[in-house]
């Protein structure tokens, strides 16, 4: 399957931002996350009628976290499907990952459907087509604006401020993790683990730069003996971290902080670690679709 011609995931997903913030008020995630299985039902069905997404529906997906299927009358409907066995914040940000293939590459669907695995979704580590609706599913649910107007991008958040953040925008800690180290200025590292042994990591950008990563592609990673995840200290205060010398995980020290998930059998692990001066980016922070459209008076929603 081939990309189209250039389709901008974070575009249309501001498009939709702007659309939500003008109907519901710029404060509408003081009052909950985007509905997003009603968004994906009404809004295919005033801006494309002739093929809707006329159902979405949770179903057994063998190897896959969710699918975006073609149906066969005319006209033709869609529908979005995300496997059963999965929390509510995966279930929301997987039918936004659908939603994202919907509106950026229906033309691309092969008549069985896409079915997306969840080294797609739920790592975020796709390539092509899977990394935009990615990039949309994250920018939808998580706009930049408000993530970065509670979450400043210098602070160093524990685990317990991000598990908040993760409620108020209905995705799972993961996903919400992953969207702070997309523009964090510090330095910080993401794990996920299980008996001893990385699953996967990722670096924020300040952090990848002066050269803090954790390799686990092709590479069995296993963890420190003093980490918490091995130690199995899941405290309170393994929350809000803890201390490491230098040496269990870098040549510096870092703050460690661990939570451990029964239902998925796993350890996320978040790191923290002190500035580094001569890696501090003077540039100006890249800027946000949806703060583009503002700032070049774009405002009215389409």
């Amino acid at each position: 399957m081939k990309l189209d011609d250039k389709p901008r995931p974070m575009k249309e997903a501001a498009r939709l931002t702007l659309m939500l913030d003008a109907v519901l008020g710029k404060d509408r995630f003081d009052r909950g996350p985007v509905n997003v299985k009603e968004l994906a039902l009404e809004y295919s069905a005033k801006t494309c009628p002739e093929e809707p997404i006329d159902r979405v529906v949770g179903d057994t997906l063998e190897g896959c976290m969710g699918a975006l299927v073609p149906g066969e009358g005319t006209p033709r409907k869609w529908a979005i499907m995300h496997h059963l066995d999965q929390s509510p914040g995966r279930r929301n940000f997987t039918i936004g990952h659908e939603l994202g293939h919907y509106l950026l590459h229906r033309s691309l669907v092969p008549p069985e459907g896409i079915y997306c695995d969840e080294n797609s979704i739920l790592h975020r580590n796709g390539e092509g087509i899977e990394k935009e609706a990615d990039l949309f599913a994250a920018s939808l649910l998580m706009p930049f604006h408000d993530f970065r107007a509670q979450l400043p991008a210098k602070d160093r958040p524990d685990l317990e401020m991000l598990t908040n953040l993760a409620e108020r925008y209905g995705v799972s800690l993961t996903a919400a993790i992953l969207r702070w180290l997309e523009y964090t200025e510090t330095r910080a590292i993401m794990l996920i683990s299980n008996e001893g042994y990385a699953h996967w990591a990722k670096s924020s950008d300040a952090a990848y730069k002066s050269g803090l990563y954790i390799k686990t592609k092709n590479v069995v990673y296993e963890l420190p003996e003093r980490s918490l995840a091995v130690r199995r200290e899941f405290t309170d205060e393994a929350k809000t971290g803890i201390p490491q010398e230098r040496g269990v995980w870098f040549p510096e020290p870092a703050v460690e902080m661990c939570i451990r998930s029964d239902r998925y059998d796993l350890e996320i692990t978040l790191l923290h670690f002190g500035t580094a001066e001569r890696w501090h980016d003077q540039s100006t922070p890249e800027e946000d679709t949806y703060e583009r459209f503002i700032r070049k008076g774009q405002g009215t929603p389409v």
